[in-house]
């Protein structure tokens, strides 16, 4: 497995969110604010995150010690005088933790912000690729098809 979502918090967070609202946020139980797709590619790994809205200079995108983070933050829209009386959108800081297989070059991770969607691009290493294996017959290698 190349990838691992992380969520300590996730299992007590719901059994809270059932208690004070009667239901947990999102589809099956989850309460990711930020959506994420992840495409598997021939050379890499490919994050999609549903992030609308939000001001790209409020995003933030690190690695350390084989934990990619993805941060974000929006903060409330509205004018002095005007009072919402309906509040579905989240607002304030959160993030988003995934675990990376050591088949990831972490050194050459970059990230592209465009139409709300953060794409992270996750080359993998060499020796993560797809590659023929030499299958030997009587002593005289063969390549396998």
């Amino acid at each position: 497995m190349l990838l691992t979502s992380i969520d300590p918090f996730a299992g007590e967070f719901d059994r809270l969110a059932q208690r004070v609202f009667g239901t947990t946020n999102g589809a099956m139980g989850t309460r990711s604010v930020m959506r994420m797709d992840g495409i598997r590619r021939k050379d890499d790994v490919l994050l999609r995150f549903d992030l609308p809205g939000i001001d790209a200079g409020s995003i933030d995108v690190t690695v350390d010690r084989g934990v990619l983070t993805v941060s974000a933050k929006r903060s409330e829209e509205h004018a002095e005088g005007e009072n919402p009386f309906i509040r579905e959108r989240v607002t304030g800081s959160f993030a988003r933790r995934v675990r990376l297989s050591d088949q990831v070059d972490a050194d050459n991770i970059d990230a592209e912000y465009a139409d709300g969607v953060l794409s992270v691009r996750l080359p993998l290493l060499a020796q993560a690729q797809p590659r023929k294996v030499e299958i030997r017959t009587d002593g005289k290698p063969e390549i396998a098809a």
